[in-house]
């Protein structure tokens, strides 16, 4: 704390204005007191000497003259070993902690440690002294969990260092002085395991900034095949309530080739937190055979806590990503969802008073989106090495609607979009994304010719349902049907996907390729059918070896049984293939 004191002017909602003598600052902590309990709040405005602050904690019992005081900080992040596998809420408190101290029912004003400051590390030290660090390199690092966790200089140290002195291995607190470095006029400055950052400044202590590139798979075939998400990329994933959002971000986040996932829960609905929750520490990582919770970070903030919080949980979540990706790993973060922080910075601009824009959101709402997604990115670090932040968000539009600002506005700013319609979640099409309208900019893992072959089957099958709805099947001609049966057939069996069976959730790419020549070889076939009735029954037992292939482990005895009687069916059908399937396959051998 400082000297800096205010009293309370006046209260709207969480909005609270502060008339204060010092001086303050954009996004300076403020406590304000009602009683003996301090409640957290932030400054968003000042004009002249009256500060407004938004409380991150219900503003019931505040009144005007209650003391406020400011601290000259800004909302940070403590960062340090000991992250990984912890449950915050958006202000970095441990929940598990605060369930403690207060019970079931948390109360207001109590606050924790991010980090345990009693738990010793063994510190391994990595640099020596005399040597000339900048911020942003590991000067020695700690085992936690799978992985090497490195101790940074820390990122706030402008300029060069010198070790003058660096403690032996050994075990160490977060909070014990583990190094001392001078600067260039001589000061000394000790460094610890773990140290503060503000949420809302993006760490850049890397030497490059890469395009994305390299793809990351999520072993969903409809994503790696049909719109890829790179390493270091951006993606959004609206749909309406109840089409899957929240079990698709689960299945991403377990079987995602990254290796951290934090996953932010920004204004979420609490029975799905709670589900989240009690899940996440029963799932095994399919990488390591463990709990997936030792390289797992989850930030809470249900729509039952105050709004303000939802714009935290973000920034804390995003903050902790790049944290470890400077350590040269890859991390997957998921903001579930978008639109109900959206939510809040409308709410909190009309009680500023500020002019609104569409849909009554602020006229800044698709400058602060994109200021979030531009933290994803592929990196370069100083010692070589590479790391990457993906951002993956959610949007829950009212009614489905993509038409609407927050939608719109992340749109713009992404590089890939997994549009889920309602249709196909009625339909029990899972994952729900829509093959029609969804894209990608970023490189899948299939050929790009033999992509385009199956989204042309599917465009054409659509055409030709669509027309079948009006004239009816009697009304379309032989190869126009069987055009929409293969399309059918690719939805079924490449398109769909169960996300509770082991074998068939964890597609990797080589199977992917494999399954994609043996569909277009398939699909690029012409067949010896004499009506509807024959390529009805024979695409319909196509289909159903298909998936029956797709739940046999790939290239065990099961696969290649499963995998001849397809060839048996295709030569019964007497498959022809046609020249363009012929040469896609020749080109791709």
């Amino acid at each position: 704390m400082t000297e800096n004191k205010g009293k309370v002017v006046s209260i709207n909602g969480n909005l609270v204005s502060v008339e204060f003598d010092g001086n303050v600052s954009m996004n300076e902590i403020c406590y304000v007191f009602v009683g003996d309990t301090a409640l957290k709040s932030e400054v968003i405005r000042i004009k002249g000497n009256v500060a407004q602050v938004q409380v991150y904690e219900m503003t019931d019992g505040i009144q005007c003259g209650d003391t406020v005081e400011f601290t000259g900080d800004m909302l940070s992040a403590d960062l340090g070993p000991g992250l990984l596998g912890q449950i915050y809420d958006g202000l970095q408190n441990p929940l598990p902690v605060l369930a403690q101290q207060a019970g079931w029912f948390l109360e207001r004003g109590i606050y924790a440690d991010g980090l345990n400051t009693e738990k010793k590390w063994e510190f391994t030290p990595t640099a020596q002294v005399g040597n000339i660090v900048r911020a942003g390199e590991y000067i020695g690092t700690v085992p936690e969990g799978p992985f090497s966790h490195k101790i940074f200089v820390p990122f706030y140290l402008l300029g060069n260092y010198m070790v003058k002195s660096i403690a032996e291995k050994g075990e160490y607190t977060v909070k014990e002085t583990i190094a001392v470095l001078t600067d260039e006029r001589g000061r000394e400055i000790p460094v610890s395991m773990s140290f503060k950052w503000p949420v809302k400044r993006a760490v850049k202590c890397y030497s490059e900034r890469l395009a994305p590139a390299e793809t990351m798979e999520t072993k969903v075939r409809l994503i790696d095949s049909f719109f890829p998400v790179a390493k270091g990329g951006t993606y959004c994933t609206p749909g309406p309530f109840g089409a899957g959002k929240t079990v698709l971000q689960h299945t991403t986040s377990k079987y995602a080739d990254v290796d951290i996932v934090i996953i932010a829960a920004c204004g979420e609905r609490a029975g799905e937190v709670v589900e989240t929750l009690t899940e996440f520490p029963e799932l095994t990582d399919p990488k390591t055979g463990r709990s997936l919770m030792e390289r797992t970070i989850i930030i809470c903030n249900t729509s039952s806590m105050p709004v303000a919080s939802r714009e935290a949980s973000v920034y804390t979540a995003v903050t902790l990503a790049e944290y470890y990706r400077q350590m040269g790993l890859h991390v997957l973060m998921l903001a579930d969802s978008t639109s109900r922080w959206a939510q809040a910075m409308r709410e909190m601009s009309g009680r500023l008073e500020e002019i609104p824009g569409e849909e009554a959101f602020p006229a800044y709402l698709e400058s602060y989106i994109a200021a979030f997604y531009e933290r994803a990115g592929y990196v370069r670090l100083p010692d070589g090495s590479t790391g990457s932040v993906t951002i993956g968000g959610t949007v829950s539009p009212a009614g489905g609607n993509f038409e609407e600002p927050v939608t719109q506005a992340t749109l713009k700013v992404v590089g890939a979009f997994h549009g889920l319609s309602r249709e196909r979640s009625d339909a029990r099409k899972y994952p729900a994304i829509d093959p029609l309208i969804s894209w990608s900019k970023y490189n899948s893992v299939i050929d790009g010719e033999k992509l385009e072959f199956c989204k042309d089957i599917l465009h054409h099958g659509d055409e030709i349902g669509s027309m079948m709805k009006v004239v009816g099947e009697e009304g379309t001609t032989l190869s126009d049907y069987i055009t929409y049966l293969k399309s059918e057939m690719l939805d079924a069996v490449y398109l769909q996907q169960n996300s509770f069976d082991l074998v068939e959730a964890n597609c990797g790419k080589q199977r992917q390729r494999y399954v994609t020549d043996k569909l277009v070889h398939i699909l690029g076939s012409n067949y010896a059918l004499q009506n509807k009735d024959d390529a009805r029954g024979f695409f319909n037992r196509m289909r159903q070896k298909f998936i029956d292939w797709n739940y046999t482990e790939f290239e065990s005895e099961a696969f290649k049984k499963a995998e001849f009687e397809i060839d048996e069916l295709y030569r019964k059908g007497d498959g022809k293939l046609a020249a363009p399937a012929e040469k896609l396959l020749k080109d791709g051998e």
